[in-house]
């Protein structure tokens, strides 16, 4: 959890206001070499997944870590060629995962030779009635996977993603009647808070892949997708990249042995490089409390100007993030409080589990005025904001060598409003 008194948080929150995101560089820049690190070497390649945070700042840091992309609409592949990811697929350094085409995710894909890893039959269709040339991968459902919420668990008969594998044969003759060349197979099969889980579902994808390869002699790379777990809780424990390391090169050892070729093993995590290396700054603006009837018991709710509109995660999934209060409360003994948004929604709480009820957190009772803060807040955060009841995304701050950089300013009307007209069709 980050250290908040390296940061003048008082007075950020005073030049952008709140709600704002703060970015630590140092640990951004730490954490995309370490994914970097993990995967250098002929045989292993590291890409960043940056659905969870495309912000220029942070695919900077991944270029200069020399990660490559996963992207998964075409405006993320036109983001990745902006900030200096190179086009074409000799290397693919950007590959574009998703199981529909969407907007101009097709035409980024063919005008700018995007590697397509392919989740659903009819998207080879698509690709050879748009004129794509060149090789394809394909995103396997192993038939198992494992979230940290039913939500999050990309694997298996009730996930949309991929093609189930008893049908991957069908598929690799769609392939070859279109010319295509199948180069991947990748599968990712979700994000889990169990390190031991984890590294079992690697273990059981290798074990896929082995017995898939002996049907595309021209496959030279396996992707294991992402899902690195991170400690969102104090008494989390950091995943070991080392073993992971390990684990890749058995793996990349395993199945280029069993290919009679080089198999390379590419991973894709997006959490691990960007959450901690966040927090989400709140203002408090009240504490009010509700008593004890029929219904259940009552509470004391902590009221700030953060929702769900800024970080979703919580009400979505029920997702926890550490909270501290920067401020008069701060000192206070702690006692159960429930910290709430300021939208017209109900869910709009950042302490509630996945079962959509109420968990008081012990914190210090903070007065009107006093910051919150909600730490691990990089990855799913900003990404994943929204204009809910016309209010502005969230500015972004980053942190480097002692200075404050505004990255994103506060949107405005003006902002959400610029799309709007009225044209004839």
């Amino acid at each position: 959890m980050i250290d908040l008194t390296q940061y003048p948080l008082d007075t950020l929150a005073r030049q952008v206001g709140t709600p704002f995101y703060l970015y630590d560089g140092a640990i951004l820049r730490e954490r995309m070499g370490e994914v970097a690190a993990a995967t250098a070497g002929a045989s292993l390649h590291g890409r960043y997944a940056m659905k969870a945070n495309s912000a220029r700042y942070v695919l900077d840091a991944a270029r200069e870590a020399g990660l490559w992309i996963d992207a998964v609409s075409g405006n993320e592949v036109e983001r990745a060629l902006r900030a200096g990811f190179a086009a074409g697929h000799q290397p693919p350094t950007i590959m574009f995962t998703a199981d529909v085409f969407r907007d101009n995710a097709l035409d980024a894909v063919v005008r700018n030779g995007i590697l397509p890893n392919v989740g659903s039959p009819g998207m080879i269709r698509e690709l050879h009635e748009a004129g794509y040339r060149g090789p394809i991968a394909l995103r396997v459902n192993p038939g198992f996977g494992h979230g940290h919420v039913e939500a999050c668990d990309t694997g298996g008969p009730s996930s949309k993603h991929g093609i189930w594998f008893e049908d991957v044969n069908a598929v690799a003759a769609l392939a070859k009647s279109a010319d295509y060349p199948v180069v991947g197979l990748h599968a990712h099969v979700g994000t889990g808070p169990e390190i031991g889980e984890f590294d079992r579902n690697m273990r059981r994808l290798v074990g896929v892949f082995d017995g898939l390869l002996q049907r595309f002699p021209k496959v030279t790379s396996v992707n294991l997708g992402g899902g690195i777990p991170h400690p969102y809780r104090l008494d989390g424990q950091r995943y070991d990249l080392a073993g992971y390391r390990t684990l890749m090169l058995e793996a990349a050892s395993t199945l280029s042995e069993s290919a009679g070729r080089l198999i390379a093993i590419e991973i894709e995590p997006g959490r691990y490089p960007v959450a901690g290396m966040a927090v989400l700054v709140a203002r408090v603006h009240d504490v009010k409390e509700t008593r004890t009837n029929e219904k259940g018991p009552g509470h004391r709710f902590v009221m700030v100007d953060a929702g769900f509109n800024d970080l979703v995660r919580p009400a979505m999934y029920g997702s926890y993030h550490e909270i501290s209060i920067v401020g008069r409360g701060a000192s206070r003994p702690p006692e159960p409080l429930v910290v709430a948004g300021p939208l017209c929604e109900s869910g709009d709480v950042f302490t509630r589990d996945d079962q959509e009820l109420l968990v008081p957190r012990a914190l210090g009772r903070p007065e009107p005025g006093d910051l919150l803060v909600l730490h691990d807040a990089g990855a799913y955060g900003a990404a994943m904001s929204s204009n809910y009841v016309s209010m502005g995304r969230a500015a972004q701050v980053a942190w480097d060598n002692g200075k404050a950089t505004l990255i994103a300013r506060r949107e405005t009307l003006d902002d959400i409003l610029r799309m709007e007209c009225s044209e004839v069709l």
